[in-house]
């Protein structure tokens, strides 16, 4: 069966494409391809295969899942040039929803817990005598052990703030003069962690809607006013809530396909190190040099975590390096017999 032919089967609405239309398509997916053969600097065998080919967790040029996404991105205007994201990071993120839906969630069972295990690091600025700004980087690890029965107690460890980046003399003597956050141990019914309900709590996820466009829409209403554009906020509060770890698969993949149908999303880096794994970065300039950005493994379609990366005139403000991230999240998931009784147990 061919990409057209299984794209129907799931689209039997759709008009027959037009030669023309078909053929611009194909060009796009193959203009994609040698474009991703072409990037430099693969280091092994695996990611080798897995960044020149782009999206294809195989070797195939004709993988069905990523073949669809792009004529679906770009014969059918889902995105891309019909005023989505851009048609490589539409593909991507299309691919990575049907992968998604191929995963089954972690099962947890009685008495057990889903540990969510996060590893972030964030930007603390304060000026020198001078007036400019003094930028260092702090983690903020943890980790959230949330119950087969979500209505019972969460626990939640709060590893302790450590400098963890520093960019010159001023930024160490910046870092050295603060007051980092200690360790913490909390445990609450349901999440509701400091005496308010959780932010991202199953009912909240069961009650999104599973249509992209829906959802999408629905996240507007939510954000609406906040940040600093309807769009970059739009891919702000996907992050945000995917990194919960709690996300169910169906409603993971809806995300993807929701982000891209936002404008302006592209591919920032075919190579993304995050924590020490890599995948595909999907973003969008917010300010001039200010890049959200979520960071997807092309071969699983997990969301490995987001950043935020300064560039240009962006990091000229931030008075950091050019490309420094000055805040990134990595989640991992596990399923656990049993929570912590406590700090350092």
């Amino acid at each position: 069966m061919d990409e057209l032919t299984r794209l129907r089967s799931v689209r039997n609405d759709v008009e027959p494409a037009s030669p023309e239309t078909l053929a611009r398509g194909r060009d796009i997916l193959l203009t994609h391809i040698a474009a991703a053969g072409e990037r430099p600097g693969a280091t092994s065998p695996r990611s080798t295969t897995t960044r020149r080919i782009g999206w294809f967790g195989t070797g195939s040029l004709v993988a069905a899942g990523v073949a669809a996404a792009l004529v679906a991105g770009n014969v059918l205007g889902v995105a891309g040039l019909h005023g989505g994201a851009d048609p490589a990071a539409a593909a991507v993120l299309n691919a990575a929803a049907l992968e998604t839906v191929k995963t089954s969630d972690p099962a947890v069972g009685t008495g057990q817990y889903l540990e969510v295990a996060t590893h972030a690091a964030y930007a603390y600025v304060s000026n020198a005598d001078d007036g400019s700004r003094r930028v260092y980087l702090s983690s903020q690890n943890g980790q959230m052990y949330v119950p087969s029965d979500t209505d019972d107690e969460w626990v939640w460890v709060r590893d302790a703030q450590r400098p963890i980046k520093m960019f010159g003399p001023e930024s160490a003597r910046a870092a050295a003069e603060a007051n980092p956050a200690p360790a913490e141990y909390l445990r609450a019914a349901g999440g509701a962690f400091y005496d308010s309900p959780a932010v991202v709590s199953p009912t909240m996820l069961s009650d999104l809607p599973r249509n992209p466009q829906a959802l999408l829409d629905r996240i507007r209403a939510v954000t609406k006013g906040q940040g600093n554009s309807p769009d970059s906020e739009a891919l702000v509060w996907i992050a945000d809530t995917l990194r919960s770890g709690i996300v169910p698969a169906d409603l993971r993949a809806a995300m993807f396909r929701a982000a891209a149908l936002i404008p302006d999303i592209e591919i920032t880096d075919r190579a993304a190190n995050l924590d020490g794994r890599t995948g595909i970065a999907i973003g969008h300039t917010f300010r001039e040099g200010d890049v959200q950005e979520i960071v997807i493994d092309p071969d699983t379609g997990r969301l490995i975590g987001e950043r935020e990366v300064v560039t240009g005139k962006g990091a000229e403000e931030w008075n950091v390096p050019d490309g420094t991230a000055i805040g990134w999240t990595a989640v991992t998931t596990t399923v656990v017999d049993a929570a912590p009784a406590g700090l350092g147990k």
